[in-house]
This record gives C-alpha cells, structure tokens and sequence, in this order.
C-alpha cells in the first residue's frame, strides 16, 4: 500500500495539468533518485523524525501517524520550497508522511529511502525536465 504514495501524486499531478516531459539525463536521473534519497531520509527521518519520536510528547499517534512523522513531514515539505513551485512541494508532504510511517513501523531508514527512491525515480522520469 505504501507504495502508491508515488503514483497518486504523479495522478494529481497530472490530473491539474502538469505537463509530462519524459526520461530526462540519466546522470541526473540516478542522483535525484538514488543520491538525494539516501542522504534526505538519513538527515530527515534518521536525524530529525528519529529524535523527536524519542520524546513522549512526539511519540504520541493520530490516526497512526506519530507527531514526529507529521512534524518532520511539514518541515521535509517545507525545505523543497527552495527548489520546487509550492504545489509540488505542498504534494511532497503526503509521501513524507509514508516514508515516516514506515520509519516508525520498522525502526529503520532503509524502507523509508527504498519507497523515497521509487517516488523520486518516478517523479523525476515523468515530470523534471532537464536542459
């Protein structure tokens, strides 16, 4: 399930008319989606979601979501303003919340950087256009 965070993004994506560019510099390609991923979910999910889920008060869960997952979600949607257009990065949010829940289910951040790498694969093949 948590795999279709990706494509319902890439949907509403191009359900609001986001044109579709196709495959983009391989180089490019293999930095945004296995590079960036790695080293985003060390800092964010590693670093970030896995010291505020040791405090009581960010442990706590809504809906299953923990307060540590929510808070480091706004804060990783929040930091793609600086390289994305506010829809794009407003829909980051959602992923990030399955790739901290998955951190939070496992304990570790290798699911969270295997789900980011498909996202992000996805994403920049489809979307990212490269001149």
């Amino acid at each position: 399930m948590a795999l279709l965070a990706g494509p319902i993004c890439w949907l509403v994506l191009v359900l609001i008319g986001q044109p579709m560019v196709g495959p983009p510099d391989l180089l490019l390609w293999l930095k945004l989606s296995l590079l960036m991923p790695v080293l985003e979910e060390i800092v964010f999910r590693g670093g970030l979601q896995a010291y505020l889920y040791a405090k009581p008060t960010f442990a706590k869960q809504i809906h299953g979501i923990s307060l540590a997952n929510l808070a480091t979600s706004v804060v990783f949607a929040s930091m793609h303003l600086l390289s994305q257009p506010l829809l794009w990065a407003a829909l980051v949010f959602f992923p990030s919340l399955v790739f901290g829940w998955a951190r939070d289910r496992y304990n570790s951040v290798i699911p969270c950087i295997v789900l980011h790498a498909l996202y992000n694969a996805g994403f920049v093949w489809l979307f990212v256009a490269f001149g």
